[in-house]
């Protein structure tokens, strides 16, 4: 059985549990609930290719060193990424783990509906209805990313635009963000799952007023550069907001030329990031590799 609102035509062709939200919780994260009429099906897609292994490992780095910077908040966040060669499937953490505690084998695969095809147990509730949505209507976000990151979080809090463009680190992201400013509580049914998406634009980088962030990216490396320097952007700011002194931007024209140069090498120094960051686990902490 589909989760509610999902298309009742498109039906998996494959061995997979349904789930359903919970329809109590008191909790800040909420778990699907298995349903008791999942589909059996035979024509299972081969999810263990050299390509799906990589991510899952690239994933979980990301997951683990995420923790390492304090961007996760509690059991609650969640990342995402399509499953290569699959662009109906998506990786997502399961509910009730914190970052540092996952690994590759632990990361869920799911599809638009609600069915887990591979791996034990559910993602967390707000987790499949904002996730499935992203991916599903915005194509180009192959990977999604979403944290109460503490300094990112607090901008998304205050009056005006979140980035005021007055760090360098910040004009990595000029031109590229988006505020979502209809909160509307807990994301626990599709809706307002595609009410996020709709507010993105051509938006690489959402702030969810008196939510959180999304950072939404075509691979897990540039997903993963760009949480990280959001972040130090954020922090900057706030730093420099807390001196009671006025904040000043740069110049537009100078914003732009420094963004389209630090656009230039984006994708490879996002790869080499991520490459770093793997060596460090694979130093410190290579469990997350299994």
């Amino acid at each position: 059985m589909a989760v509610a609102g999902a298309d009742a035509q498109a039906q998996p062709l494959y061995n997979a549990r349904s789930f359903r939200p919970t329809e109590v919780s008191f909790a800040m994260a909420h778990s699907l609930h298995a349903s008791s009429s999942a589909p059996h099906r035979s024509n299972r897609p081969d999810l263990a290719t050299d390509a799906i292994r990589t991510a899952r490992e690239d994933l979980a780095a990301c997951f683990r060193m995420a923790a390492r910077n304090g961007f996760e908040e509690g059991i609650c966040n969640h990342f995402s990424a399509v499953v290569p060669g699959h662009d109906d499937l998506f990786l997502v953490n399961p509910y009730g783990y914190a970052f540092r505690e996952l690994t590759a084998s632990k990361l869920l695969i799911c599809d638009f509906h609600g069915n887990v095809l591979d791996g034990e147990g559910v993602p967390e509730a707000t987790a499949f209805y904002i996730h499935a949505e992203m991916h599903k209507r915005l194509p180009r976000a192959k990977v999604a990313f979403h944290t109460h990151m503490p300094y990112a979080t607090a901008l998304s809090m205050t009056e005006g635009e979140p980035l005021i463009w007055a760090g360098q680190t910040a004009l990595k992201f000029y031109g590229r963000t988006a505020v979502d400013r209809d909160y509307n509580g807990l994301a626990l049914d599709n809706r307002e799952g595609a009410r996020i998406a709709s507010a993105v634009g051509d938006a690489d980088i959402v702030f969810m007023k008196h939510h959180g962030v999304m950072v939404l990216a075509p691979t897990i490396a540039e997903a993963w550069d760009d949480l990280y320097y959001l972040e130090r952007a954020a922090e900057v700011q706030v730093l420099a907001m807390s001196t009671g002194r006025k904040v000043l931007p740069v110049d537009p024209a100078v914003a732009a030329e420094t963004y389209r140069q630090m656009r230039e090498g984006d994708t490879e120094s996002a790869r080499l990031h991520l490459a770093a960051i793997r060596r460090q686990l694979d130093a410190e902490e290579p469990q997350y590799r299994h």
